[in-house]
């Protein structure tokens, strides 16, 4: 399997950089509470400093939503969205172990951080790229939508469509589950600053992984320059 992001992103999105990480070998029985209490208390004691919504990390989010024609406070990046959830509840949702590492490290890092069941991604490949409008997306209540052409979404090789809006919401068709074993972890920042900060959040990612499971991990920080990677050989 492959992941990238298309041509057209990189050239229409200079500032971004991503982390991908793949692991074979999770499951939902691990307790990551104390590590997932420990990356939201980060996040608040941020957050007690200001809003999410003055983070360079979202504002530079907002301004990549307003130039894809969408409104920045209708549709917010995924990480924005726990933030704002963060700060008005005092706690994220608890998921499955390895999302709710996902979601904490992502507020952690005010970055977007995704987790998909590899297993239910159709290869070879997988890209992110502007829809042509006859993607198919299942929404987590199981219904069926397309993207609009021209739409960022995360697209595998047979048509499906694993996110809307980009970073604004995954599919529930690729969501990790009870039967989740092997995980594409994919964390997107389009801030400045963005390049420095993502070996680290990669790095953070692996070792919380590698902590709670005996899994078999592989990851890389992706450019314009070395803009793919393999996993799951």
């Amino acid at each position: 399997m492959r992941f990238r992001h298309a041509d057209a992103i990189w050239s229409a999105h200079p500032a971004l950089t991503a982390g991908v990480l793949y692991a074979d070998g999770v499951d939902a029985r691990p307790d990551t509470g104390p590590r997932v209490a420990a990356y939201t208390a980060r996040a608040a004691a941020r957050l007690a400093g200001g809003p999410e919504g003055e983070f360079p990390e979202v504002v530079a989010w907002r301004r990549t939503f307003a130039r894809l024609g969408l409104r920045p406070t209708q549709y917010r990046c995924a990480a924005e969205s726990l933030l704002r959830r963060l700060r008005k509840e005092g706690t994220l949702p608890r998921i499955h172990p390895v999302v709710d590492l996902c979601n904490a490290i992502s507020v952690a890092y005010a970055v977007p951080v995704a987790a998909l069941d590899a297993d239910r991604i159709a290869g070879p490949l997988l890209e992110v790229r502007p829809a042509r409008g006859d993607e198919a997306y299942t929404a987590f209540g199981g219904a069926l939508e397309h993207p609009a052409p021209g739409e960022v979404t995360f697209v595998d090789s047979a048509g499906r469509a694993h996110a809307r809006r980009w970073t604004h919401r995954q599919s529930g068709h690729s969501a990790v589950g009870p039967d989740t074993r092997r995980v594409l972890v994919v964390a997107e920042a389009v801030h400045d600053g963005g390049a420095r900060l993502m070996p680290d959040l990669v790095k953070t990612l692996a070792g919380e992984l590698a902590a709670h499971w005996p899994v078999v991990t592989a990851d890389a920080v992706l450019s314009a320059t070395a803009p793919e990677f393999a996993f799951g050989g």
